[in-house]
């Protein structure tokens, strides 16, 4: 697991700005284009993300779909849509591990072997980043464990705050993992 967890980083920055096979977009379900991270990446990527994003039929809570990355850095986008968070009764946190599982299971369909996340539902959704990033992280350690082809997976937090959380959540996993 030690090895496992060594893949994953996690970063404060820009997500737009990486050079990654993929990034992944916390969309809205229509996936048009929207505030916070989805925004940015819809800037950055040009109009013809837009235009790509029109024929996908928008995207359910947990799912995730992909296009290209037109101007970005990174070839592709992964849109997901994350939960917003509503008390936490309403399987906001399945919802929210869906969205990492569905992401990983596109990923490997093109064969990405560097990806990196937003802290999906944390922003504008509400989602308490604690729990979010445990929830985060456990799903990323998962997938590398399945994967071997799957190399890197970076976390890209927007603020210090929620970088503090991650790396504090990363630190629990590597402790549990290796005991």
């Amino acid at each position: 697991m030690f090895v496992v967890v060594e893949r994953i980083k996690i970063v404060e920055g820009d997500i737009t700005g990486l050079q990654v096979e993929a990034i992944v977009n916390a969309a809205n379900s229509s996936l048009l284009g929207g505030g916070g991270v989805d925004g940015a990446i819809h800037r950055a990527a040009g109009p013809e993300l837009l235009a790509e994003c029109r024929t996908l039929g928008g995207c359910k809570t947990g799912d995730a779909k992909i296009t290209k990355g037109y101007r970005l850095p990174a070839r592709w986008v992964i849109h997901t849509v994350g939960p917003v968070w509503r008390g936490g009764e309403h399987g906001e946190e399945e919802l929210l591990a869906g969205c990492y599982r569905r992401c990983f299971e596109v990923a490997r369909e093109r064969g990405i072997t560097r990806i990196a996340f937003p802290s999906i539902s944390t922003g504008a959704y509400g989602f308490p980043v604690d729990r979010a990033c445990r929830i985060a992280l456990r799903e990323i350690a998962e997938a590398l464990e399945r994967s071997s082809e799957l190399e890197q997976a970076i976390v890209v937090c927007f603020d210090r705050r929620t970088r503090a959380a991650y790396e504090a959540a990363l630190a629990d996993l590597k402790r549990a993992r290796n005991r």
